[in-house]
């Protein structure tokens, strides 16, 4: 029986499923579509940063999941803290409070609602780049899906620190790696690619769009970087290719997903969405395709809402989406 969200669903750390380590931010979405946010009257407010969003998908699909990650000592911390917990049943007892730097803020501008740009306000840096050994759990080695992104490597001390826990981990399954590029956290194309390069060779699952591959592997060719992700040792690489779908390659073979065509409300949090939904099939033992075939109608659902946290759908969600999809009837 699955725990409701709301309650300690991970009373004891062993019981964790799911860890993830990384962003997590206060996401603004304006309340006026199709605006800049020149233009932007209203704004309502929700969790957001990848990987925080992944345990909350997680959380929404019935896995005990929590986060590793700071937040600033101020009330959109307090608020962080509160709807982990409260609202989305995701343990949030490894939210640290960082004692310098505030709360990351995130501005969404729907405009296009495709693909809106995000407004970071990270000055001087979200306080997660300052992630410790001490913020880290020691279920962290051995929990059965660790989830962490290529972020992560951006600044020290967090990049040290992620890639001790991967170190420890030994490529244990299932140590995922989202490739997950953003640039304006980084000084340089070249150096994203080396630390997050470096990542992947820790790594056992990888998956990225075709930018975030050439930044990792040194091509957008899904195929070849699919096999520069399995050359590198991972045992499954997922590159994602828009309105082409999504290739899944393990070193026995690989297959094409098609996309779940969908009328896009909001893009941001599709990808976080997939992402909780691949957890939840690694730890069911589903195939690749099966996998990835879930993990689209999952971001395909979120992608026609807004928000991205609130957004995240339910097994019986995805179901229904897929249901619907066989038979348009």
């Amino acid at each position: 029986m699955t725990d409701a969200p709301g309650t300690d669903i991970a009373r004891d750390s062993s019981d964790l499923e799911v860890l993830t380590i990384g962003r997590v931010s206060v996401d603004l979405y304006p309340q006026q579509s199709g605006v800049p946010l020149s233009r932007v009257e209203s704004f309502a407010k929700s969790v957001g940063g990848s990987p925080t969003n992944v345990a909350v998908a997680c959380a929404r699909l019935g896995r005990r999941a929590a986060v590793v990650t700071r937040v600033g000592d101020d009330g959109f911390g307090e608020y962080i803290r509160n709807e982990l917990a409260e609202v989305f049943g995701v343990e949030s007892r490894y939210v640290s409070t960082d004692p310098e730097l505030r709360t990351a803020l995130a501005f969404c501008a729907l405009d296009p609602p495709t693909d809106p740009p995000l407004l970071f306000y990270r000055e001087p840096r979200g306080p997660e780049m300052n992630l410790l050994p001490g913020d880290i759990p020691d279920i962290a080695a051995t929990v059965p899906v660790l989830w962490t992104a290529g972020s992560r490597f951006a600044q020290e001390p967090s990049r040290s620190t992620v890639t001790e826990v991967l170190q420890r981990r030994n490529r244990r399954p299932h140590t995922v790696l989202d490739l997950d590029y953003r640039p304006s956290f980084w000084s340089s194309s070249q150096e994203a690619g080396k630390h997050i390069g470096q990542a992947v060779e820790l790594a056992t699952v990888a998956v990225g769009n075709r930018t975030e591959c050439e930044i990792a592997v040194g091509t957008a060719d899904p195929h070849a970087a699919a096999d520069r992700l399995l050359d590198r040792g991972v045992s499954l690489a997922i590159v994602k290719q828009g309105e082409a779908g999504v290739l899944v390659a393990t070193p026995e073979s690989r297959a094409e997903v098609p996309p779940i065509p969908v009328e896009v409300v909001c893009g941001l949090g599709a990808g976080d969405a997939f992402g909780g939904s691949l957890a939840d099939g690694l730890l069911a033992d589903l195939d690749p395709v099966a996998i990835v075939t879930r993990a689209n109608a999952a971001g395909a659902i979120v992608a026609g809402r807004l928000a991205c946290s609130h957004a995240m759908p339910t097994p019986s969600e995805i179901d229904e989406m897929l249901a619907h999809t066989s038979d348009p009837r």
